[in-house]
């Protein structure tokens, strides 16, 4: 964790939205940044933090790439867990995707970003948008 993160103070926060971003492949290391700082002064502390991160990570480099070029993001703290929420313009897709097991790193079999993202998380969502796909991660902060 960046150390300017660590030295912040933590404040536990009401059911409010702490960060809404649209962002494309260009805006995915600062993205990054932006949840780790979020999610830090919400309350999360590593290693869950690091989870959270590296999945909505993987969500949004989804979106990038599979969702039209670029997505938007909308993290919220909620009932004492926090809420990420990606949409993106792309075909959509369903959990079927996710492989079960873990996918091989040499069978070019997909799905290993959201195989992992449901390891990471609390809870992992998927639904079709009016456009494109909805993935909303959760995770409790304890």
């Amino acid at each position: 964790m960046d150390a300017n993160v660590a030295d912040l103070p933590r404040k536990r926060l009401p059911q409010e939205r702490l960060l809404e971003l649209l962002f494309g492949g260009e805006d995915l290391p600062g993205l990054r940044l932006r949840v780790t700082q979020c999610a830090a002064l919400a309350g999360l502390d590593e290693p869950r933090l690091g989870d959270f991160v590296l999945a909505v990570h993987e969500v949004a480099c989804n979106a990038v790439e599979h969702g039209g070029g670029r997505g938007r993001l909308l993290l919220h703290h909620h009932d004492g867990a926090l809420r990420c929420r990606v949409t993106d313009d792309g075909p959509g897709f369903t959990e079927e995707v996710i492989p079960p097991d873990p996918p091989g790193i040499l069978s070019g079999e997909g799905g290993r970003g959201l195989w992992l993202t449901r390891q990471l998380t609390d809870r992992l969502e998927i639904a079709a948008g009016a456009v494109g796909a909805v993935v909303t991660l959760v995770i409790a902060l304890r």
